[in-house]
């Protein structure tokens, strides 16, 4: 639309390329994309002339008109951004605060260093009415009924891991039932009972209910109880992937994911949506969309790469920044068992 109105504005294909800072080919392409979307001839070209058909015209006053609003939004829009400043109240969920919302903060600030953010984490679903908080990042396996409006920001789970030690000790689990006969590491999370454990995996859902003599309400601070080889615990993935690139953790039962939940940005819905918020909002979407789609990822990567050839391999390399060796569950099975 915009090489079109250029070519009519300026007369030849030529003009509009220069004032369009790209090639005559590329507009003159454009054009002839764009009549054959319409199925109609906007111009007629002759090696000394260039005019409008009559739809041509009719379109042409159309697209002016459609330009001018997008630029008339685009000037808005730009002074709205250079005016954002000020200070946004956030609430989050400890570890999601850690992994996510503090490196989203980062980032921001680089785009709007006039924004300041007050952080305040806790392991409970946030108060949104007590006269101070802009936005809640929680996940959650479903929403309470509020009167909170939502927008989600994605999806996330948890793994089950051990440290190589344990399992060397202990064996790994083949079963979801197996887990019966492990010491398990609880986590006490604010939409899950902590001593059931919900597994997804081939043949569907899987309600496992656990024991463990050990209960903590940080993923972080569980990630260093089986690092010490004290049992099997569920990791967010975010948390567990660090273990599992520098070989201080093993995934158990991969074919399962556990405590599948969606993110969310909570904010009151009563409240008007201030410039500052909204830009945050829409730049949370498109980080968390990023971030959990790289940490889901290199989950992948790191599973296959460590369960591969498990049958004719007792340790599989995995390159990490420096060379480490990860010795997969099952491997330690074998070499304790053989």
């Amino acid at each position: 639309m915009r090489a079109f109105v250029r070519v009519a504005e300026t007369g030849t294909f030529t003009k509009a390329a220069i004032a369009l800072n790209t090639a005559t080919g590329a507009v003159s392409r454009s054009v002839k994309e764009l009549e054959a979307h319409l199925g109609v001839r906007l111009m007629t070209r002759t090696t000394r002339k260039l005019s409008l058909t009559s739809a041509g015209e009719q379109y042409l006053a159309r697209a002016m008109r459609i330009l001018a609003e997008i630029a008339d939004a685009e000037q808005v829009l730009a002074a709205d951004h250079a005016d954002i400043n000020g200070t946004l109240h956030i609430q989050s969920f400890v570890s999601i605060a850690q992994h996510y919302v503090l490196p989203s903060i980062a980032r921001y600030r680089e785009l709007y260093p006039g924004v300041e953010f007050e952080l305040k984490m806790a392991q409970a679903m946030p108060d949104l009415y007590d006269g101070k908080t802009d936005m809640a990042v929680v996940a959650v396996q479903s929403l309470p009924d509020s009167e909170y409006s939502a927008t989600r920001l994605g999806s996330t789970f948890s793994v089950l891991c051990a440290s190589p030690s344990y399992v060397a000790r202990h064996g790994a689990p083949a079963l979801p039932q197996d887990l019966s006969r492990h010491e398990c590491l609880l986590l006490s999370n604010p939409t899950f009972a902590d001593n059931q454990w919900l597994l997804e995996g081939p043949e569907g859902s899987v309600v496992k209910e656990v024991r463990g003599a050990v209960k903590v309400n940080i993923a972080e601070t569980l990630t260093v109880a089986i690092r010490q080889g004290m049992g099997i615990g569920l990791l967010p993935v975010h948390a567990a992937l660090e273990g599992l690139q520098d070989g201080t953790l093993v995934r158990l039962l991969p074919e399962y994911t556990l405590q599948n939940r969606d993110i969310y940005a909570l904010f009151p819905s009563h409240r008007y949506m201030e410039t500052k918020t909204r830009a945050w909002l829409d730049f949370l979407k498109a980080y968390f969309s990023d971030a959990l789609a790289s940490d889901h990822a290199l989950l992948k990567s790191l599973t296959e790469a460590s369960f591969a050839d498990t049958r004719w391999n007792n340790v599989v390399p995995l390159v990490c920044g420096t060379a480490q060796a990860l010795t997969t569950a099952s491997d330690l099975r074998i070499r304790q068992t053989a």
